[in-house]
């Protein structure tokens, strides 16, 4: 970012990069990377919970979201960045999910005008309607005295409460093991109503609904978190 005279800052303007210097180039070879290492990631946790079911893994569909790719369209060769969408070319399947109190979908590109004209792309999720701080609150975390994990403290409640999400959840019928209210089915926007807006340039092949949702919980420090 320093390098392209930009900041780390969160809401920091996007910078750009000529794709033949050689901060260009290395920037694509650390995003090609990222992305093999997500690939990686996601074959792991689906070899684990099928290891733990005890069931063959029968099919699986893989597709990025927030990447870069070297594209032809309108007859000249472009970079295609889709930030919240992942490619969707005729035949193309991808998975869109909604939340873990809604269904999820594998759908295929579609050959239309409305699918060209988006770059043949498409959604990769539901989509928020709340942020994690509205609906957690704010948190900070503080070392404890002695060894051990980080402990939170609340400094503002959120909009959403531990009560409302599992209600939500235990009304779907689903397992909830761990989990933090920012990714409470509140927050999201209900998956068949996006879908209704993009029938024209996807067809849904599989409608899925969720079993169980195991994630880190509330107490879980992760430095990372968006």
């Amino acid at each position: 970012m320093k390098l392209g005279g930009g900041s780390n800052d969160f809401h920091a303007p996007p910078v750009l990069f000529d794709v033949d210097s050689q901060v260009g180039e290395e920037y694509i070879a650390c995003m090609k990377l990222a992305g093999r290492y997500a690939y990686a990631g996601r074959d792991w946790v689906c070899e684990k919970v099928c290891s733990l079911l005890s069931v063959p893994i029968v099919e699986q569909v893989h597709n990025h979201h927030n990447f870069a790719w070297l594209e032809e369209h309108d007859d000249r060769e472009v970079w295609v960045v889709r930030k919240g969408a992942t490619p969707a070319y005729p035949g193309q399947r991808g998975f869109i999910g909604g939340s873990m109190g809604d269904i999820s979908v594998i759908v295929e590109g579609v050959d239309s005008e409305a699918a060209a004209r988006g770059y043949r792309s498409t959604v990769h999720g539901a989509g928020r309607v709340m942020s994690r701080t509205a609906a957690a609150g704010r948190v900070r975390w503080k070392k404890p005295k002695k060894r051990g994990p980080m402990i939170p403290v609340v400094q503002k409640e959120g909009k959403i409460s531990r009560q409302m999400m599992e209600d939500w959840i235990r009304d779907w019928g689903v397992e909830l093991r761990g989990a933090g209210t920012d990714e409470s089915p509140h927050c999201y926007k209900r998956l068949p109503e996006v879908l209704a807006h993009h029938e024209d340039s996807i067809r849904i092949l599989h409608t899925l609904k969720p079993l169980g949702v195991a994630m880190a919980g509330p107490e879980t420090h992760d430095p990372y978190r968006d």
